[in-house]
């Protein structure tokens, strides 16, 4: 992926490596899925780029994050804050709508800047 691509350019190349191993996806376009970080939705029309120069945060932390820092663990202090990120996931809508009152879907929450 490139500096300035787009959520739903990350979702195609998903698309493509992934539909060999599920069924599910033969079918599917890149508007039926949905790209999840930290438990936020996000819209397909934001880039990467956006998120790391905004530094964006999530309910947890940064989204994206991609500095050198110390190791808080060393210092060990509790009130600092780990800049560690969970992995995005994607899954297709359809799951989405089926599963969104049960966890961990239930958390999940449109982004909003």
């Amino acid at each position: 992926m490139k500096k300035g691509n787009s959520i739903q350019q990350f979702l195609q190349r998903c698309l493509e490596m992934l539909r060999k191993d599920f069924t599910e996806l033969r079918s599917a376009t890149v508007e039926q899925l949905m790209y999840i970080k930290e438990d936020l939705i996000i819209p397909h029309h934001y880039t990467f780029y956006d998120f790391i120069v905004t530094k964006a945060r999530g309910k947890s932390g940064p989204l994206f994050s991609f500095d050198v820092h110390e190791d808080v663990r060393l210092v060990n202090d509790a009130t600092v804050e780990k800049d560690e990120s969970h992995a995005g996931k994607v899954v297709l809508r359809s799951w989405y709508e089926r599963n969104k009152h049960i966890f961990p879907a239930s958390r999940w929450e449109p982004y909003d800047p």
